[in-house]
């Protein structure tokens, strides 16, 4: 008998999911833990004094962090849930960095352009931060959906054809 349809239940092991995984499923969790190493990243890498290509790097680094989140996150899900996943994700990520943002004011931490930010900095700044992440993450989500679409339509579509023995017989 196959080991797939054993005789008695204590008989079945279950791999349990990995840690990175496991975290990976909850949105809550990603997206609070990229919100706060992103705005730490910032704050470290970009000071008041910093060259622009510093500036230019710590950007393209951020950004390229921010995607690969998402990612790993709406990689747990079908498409259909990544509606409302993405912009969710994109929402507690700009309040966690929101938060993290108030704590290094308070440490006189945060950089704003070219000098540090101030309390009254910090509205402005959580607005821009929260309508930048949401856009950037939607358009990151529409940009994988329309690749696993095209992978799906031609790439798996080629192969289910070409293992049809329906359409050999018919052929024939």
């Amino acid at each position: 008998m196959s080991s797939f349809f054993p005789k008695h239940t204590h008989d079945w092991h279950f791999e349990e999911p990995t840690v990175i995984r496991r975290l990976s499923r909850s949105l809550v969790e990603v997206a609070v833990f990229s919100g706060i190493v992103l705005r730490l990243y910032r704050a470290l890498v970009t000071t008041p004094e910093s060259a622009t290509w510093v500036w230019f790097l710590a950007f393209v680094g951020g950004l390229l962090f921010l995607c690969a989140m998402a990612t790993l996150h709406l990689a747990n899900f079908p498409l259909e849930r990544w509606l409302w996943r993405a912009p969710l994700f994109a929402v507690v990520e700009a309040a966690a960095e929101a938060a993290t943002s108030l704590a290094l004011i308070g440490l006189r931490r945060e950089p704003s352009g070219t000098a540090r930010a101030e309390w009254s900095d910090w509205l402005p700044m959580a607005g821009g931060t929260l309508w930048t992440r949401v856009l950037i993450v939607c358009a990151w989500a529409a940009v994988l959906a329309a690749m696993i679409w095209l992978v799906r339509r031609t790439i798996l579509r080629e192969e289910v054809v070409e293992e049809d023995p329906i359409e050999d017989t018919a052929q024939a």
